[in-house]
């Protein structure tokens, strides 16, 4: 092994089934339920910052996901995107008033932190042969449902068997889950930094209700 050079299995694709997708959202679950040592930690073994495609992205421990998501996961992409302006000033204030109601605890609940992949559009989900494979983790501890919020986000193969076999396997409680759209607003503000205004006027969009 050396230090400048990164060796990558070759995986080959084959078409979609539901009985890999629901395997996949099975094996989602599992993974997340290994958990971390706290909402922003980096993968065992790693230490500092990482990136989330080619952008900066911190990962500092902090005991409770709302704190973490708003100070880390918004904050800084939603001023990113207004400076370069594809952000208004209403969306960033938006953005603002619900990092205000993240870091009280409004929307934490009861679970713990997980290891996610982090960077879950379909892009990075290939099916093989001998199952889903994931690539181009921006892996961290964060909340489950970022995972599947980015996945309803951009759209997947067998998408509604994957989420529904992710349920079943976590045991998700529906009346205690903190809405999908909220954990959304990360993709969109980091897209918002690296492909445009219509993802501001689309993170803006889906603020609006929780601000």
């Amino acid at each position: 092994m050396r230090p400048d050079r990164l060796t990558l299995e070759r995986v080959t694709s084959v078409r979609p089934t539901p009985e890999a997708a629901a395997a996949f959202g099975r094996a989602l679950a599992i993974t997340h339920a290994a958990g971390a040592g706290a909402f922003g930690s980096p993968p065992n073994g790693w230490h500092g910052d990482g990136y989330i495609g080619r952008q900066a992205m911190t990962m500092r421990p902090t005991p409770t996901w709302g704190r973490f998501y708003a100070e880390q996961r918004l904050l800084p992409y939603a001023q990113q995107a207004h400076a370069i302006g594809n952000l208004s000033r209403a969306g960033l204030e938006s953005v603002e008033r619900v990092c205000e109601r993240l870091i009280a605890g409004e929307f934490d609940d009861d679970r713990p932190p997980a290891r996610i992949h982090g960077d879950l559009w379909s892009g990075n989900l290939i099916f093989t042969g001998e199952g889903v494979v994931m690539i181009d983790p921006a892996a961290h501890g964060g909340h489950g449902l970022t995972d599947l919020a980015m996945l309803h986000l951009f759209g997947a193969p067998e998408l509604s068997t994957i989420a529904a076999a992710y349920a079943e396997a976590a045991q998700l409680d529906h009346d205690r889950q903190s809405p999908i759209d909220l954990h959304q607003l990360h993709p969109l503000l980091v897209h918002a930094v690296s492909h445009g205004p219509s993802y501001g006027a689309a993170a803006e969009q889906t603020a609006a209700p929780y601000a």
